[in-house]
């Protein structure tokens, strides 16, 4: 039988074409793996790996160098390794920043000690290793004019190696009560015992537990204040309120990865298998800079009611997080600001939080900021900021604090 002429190149027309898009998919799925490898963090350097065997011993002080990323005119900085704790007492390892006037020491230095925001929870995403590691720190210059040291962790598991438990309230209250003992041990430092503890969002989660804790943990530092931002309270329902944002979808992914890596009861039950692969992908990344493209990217997997197949206030998952919850008593005076246009935090669940603190005994000084939004209310020229400072003062003045509970 004779081939037809006009077949031939027709199958060779199409078995060309079958090459051409073979190649064309093998070219989308090289740039999709570039580019899923160039969204991750760079992984931290030499400086956050910890000596082979680090002392068990909590708040000591393990390496410091020289640091200049974004530190304040007037001011010196330095970055540290010190040992920490996890929530069961284990030892682990975490990097903080140290910030010093260059005014001269009167004495021991009173201290700030920062909790920062969400950045993310791979151990790329320490503020330390950022190029902007002071965002949504307000009054940084009035810190340095004031001559006030600040000491700013990252958390554990987020420079140094190890999982970060986000949004774990006593292993926070660690790193922030062992980065000012670790600092405290440079003698040249000069760092006094009286702190004021500064947090925003999941730091002002961290800065409410630390103030909770601070009293059995770290009894030789007198904590003159606690200043909780925009906190994470009520972490179920400010969660599972925002979670069908993108920026909740994120914020979800982390909490359920990080959670399930703590506490392994929480199971499947709250999130199918592809969507937990998809949250664990998005975990991989921070959420402050460009690469976060790729996390957005990817919420566009998760479902329109957000990443949870049920409410998390129910079973193991609402146990943890009720046992996360910062409803502990504190001893320092408590400030709580608030901004009421806060896309994230929303303002009625904190003042209902705020209420059942007051009703529980805690004085708490609640100020609420109308038209500042959750990033607003710490950018420069928020109305809280002088405020805070001023409030600050008063703290380590040793002045007696007001409450607003009787107003409520």
């Amino acid at each position: 039988m004779q081939e037809n002429p006009d077949d031939t190149r027709k199958g060779g027309r199409g078995r060309a074409a079958g090459k051409w898009l073979g190649g064309l998919g093998l070219l989308l799925a090289a740039a999709l793996a570039a580019a899923w490898w160039a969204t991750l963090p760079d992984q931290p350097g030499a400086f956050y790996t910890p000596p082979p065997t680090p002392p068990a011993e909590p708040g000591i002080l393990l390496r410091s160098e020289a640091y200049d990323t974004d530190i304040p005119a007037g001011a010196k900085g330095w970055r540290i390794l010190y040992t920490s704790r996890l929530e069961d007492g284990s030892p682990t390892v975490a990097s903080a920043i140290v910030v010093l006037p260059d005014i001269p020491a009167q004495g021991p230095r009173p201290v700030i000690a920062w909790a920062h925001g969400t950045t993310g929870i791979a151990p790329g995403c320490a503020p330390s290793t950022s190029p902007a590691p002071f965002g949504g720190t307000p009054g940084m210059d009035e810190v340095v004019e004031r001559g006030w040291a600040m000491v700013a962790t990252d958390y554990a598991g987020m420079g140094a190696p190890g999982h970060h438990a986000y949004l774990v309230g006593q292993v926070a209250a660690y790193s922030v009560l062992d980065s000012v003992n670790a600092a405290r041990q440079m003698a040249d430092w000069q760092l006094g015992e009286r702190v004021v503890v500064w947090g925003h969002s999941q730091g002002g989660h961290a800065a409410l537990w630390t103030g909770m804790r601070a009293g059995a943990d770290a009894p030789e530092l007198e904590i003159a204040g606690v200043a909780a931002m925009a906190p994470v309270t009520e972490l179920a329902a400010m969660l599972g309120k925002g979670a069908s944002s993108a920026f909740g979808e994120i914020i979800s992914a982390y909490l359920y990865t990080a959670y399930r890596r703590l506490y392994p009861e929480i199971g499947e039950a709250y999130v199918s298998r592809f969507h937990a692969m998809v949250a664990k992908d998005i975990s991989r990344r921070c959420i402050l800079d460009w690469r976060a493209v790729w996390s957005l990217a990817l919420t566009r997997l998760l479902p329109d009611q957000g990443l949870f197949l049920q409410p998390i206030s129910e079973g193991p998952f609402g146990d943890r997080l009720a046992q996360n919850g910062p409803n502990g008593a504190i001893d320092a005076p408590l400030l709580l600001a608030q901004g009421l246009a806060d896309e994230v935090i929303d303002p009625a669940l904190q003042e209902g939080y705020v209420a059942r603190r007051c009703a529980a005994g805690q004085p708490v000084d609640y100020r609420e900021y109308p038209g500042l939004t959750h990033v607003s209310l710490v950018e420069p020229g928020s109305a809280l900021t002088p405020q805070l400072l001023a409030w600050t003062e008063d703290r380590f003045a040793g002045k007696p604090a007001s409450s607003t509970c009787s107003q409520r």
